[in-house]
């Protein structure tokens, strides 16, 4: 490969800058599960049909860890440009922020973390730019510290050639946000920027048995809803924010200590079978099972943490009188708020009420967790 920064001066020259767009997701029910400390103690051998995917429920799953996932069209872009041709940076135009070092001097700080990501793929002479695709919504508890590093992890894979497969991308996405102590966070945003749509994660955080080149980051991937059904589910979804946020790594904290105890463990073991039966929900289009799920979910969050729904109880009694559900995403510390209705109208009328109450988020489901454009590189002709 020629040389990077020169390429990257050829194309901005040419208003093509490499760029990868790296969109949220909206988790649910078993959302925590993705964790490596519950993939961990929640996870043992199975008996593993011969096609792991051959029966669409997949009840041989059931008491294994698992997330779904649902992209939607809310994320970062991220566009690399030429820089110092002996440095590396990256700017967050939200945040305000920008950080640069000489690769091989990068401090392993967690204002670095994205920095440390360009240094592991052998990058120089270019800086990654960093912006919202929603501005002003930040994370809202959609995943969006971990769909940047993801994003700026598929970006710099492919400058570099594309050492890493995707299940490496998810794994040092991953680790490289919680190690640097960005987040609390598992696997399940990561992938969901790698894959993308509605789909179903099952966690094997040791690889599946007796499949090579599988390891951390691994999961078996079920689409739950095809593209043709996203509008049907979009009637019955919507996305408040509270206007009441907090660090989310705070809750995350109290749910991973409650692991350790008789109780908690016992009430955390019950997202197992909740994250199966709301799987199924969505796949067989039994929206009262949804609701009911959604429900049983933010009941066990509750009583592990009473601070999960603090900023949504309000809301939560305006959903409760149009029979909808409430969610606060993620870990509850980004206000925002799923709001699920298994009936459209019922939601449409919640929607008039809280006009001009509380923020809505919109957005569209999208059948892939990433776009790429602009690459590969071309030389200047």
């Amino acid at each position: 490969m020629s040389d990077l920064h020169s390429l990257l001066i050829a194309a901005a020259r040419r208003k093509s800058l490499p760029t990868v767009l790296a969109y949220n997701r909206i988790d649910g029910p078993g959302s925590s599960l993705d964790l490596r400390e519950f993939q961990q103690s929640f996870w043992s051998l199975p008996s593993i049909p011969n096609d792991l995917t051959a029966d669409q429920a997949m009840e041989w799953t059931r008491m294994l860890p698992r997330t779904v996932g649902i992209t939607i069209n809310i994320g970062t872009q991220i566009y690399a440009e030429p820089f110092n041709p002996e440095l590396i940076a990256v700017q967050s135009i939200e945040y305000g922020t920008e950080v640069f070092a000489k690769p091989g001097e990068v401090l392993p700080t967690k204002q670095n973390w994205l920095l440390k990501t360009l240094e592991l793929f052998g990058l120089r002479g270019v800086k990654f730019v960093l912006h919202n695709l929603r501005p002003g919504i930040q994370s809202s508890g959609l995943g969006g510290s971990a769909s940047a590093t993801t994003g700026v992890c598929i970006l710099a894979n492919e400058l570099a050639g594309r050492p890493f497969t995707s299940l490496q991308l998810v794994s040092m996405a991953s680790r490289l946000e919680q190690d640097y102590g960005v987040s609390i966070t598992g696997t399940q945003e990561q992938s969901n920027v790698i894959f993308g749509g509605v789909c179903d994660y099952v966690w094997f955080p040791w690889g599946i048995p007796k499949i090579d080149n599988t390891g951390y980051g691994t999961s078996i991937r079920s689409e739950l809803v095809p593209h043709e059904r996203y509008e049907e589910l979009e009637k019955r979804f919507a996305i408040f924010h509270s206007g009441i946020t907090r660090a989310s790594t705070d809750v995350n904290s109290i749910w991973v200590n409650a692991l350790y105890q008789q109780e908690g463990y016992r009430l955390h073991k019950l997202k197992l079978d909740i994250a199966y039966r709301f799987r199924e929900g969505l796949r067989l289009n039994h929206w009262n099972d949804v609701r009911e799920t959604i429900k049983d979910y933010q009941e066990v969050r509750s009583l592990l943490c009473p601070a999960y729904m603090d900023g949504a109880k309000e809301l939560q009694g305006f959903a409760r009188e149009a029979e909808c559900v409430v969610f606060p995403l993620g870990a509850g510390g980004g206000g925002g708020i799923l709001v699920f209705g298994h009936d459209p109208e019922s939601l449409a009328v919640l929607r008039q009420e809280l006009r001009g109450v509380y923020r809505e988020i919109p957005f569209k489901i999208q059948p892939h967790g990433h776009e790429i454009k602009n690459l590969p590189l071309q030389e200047e002709r």
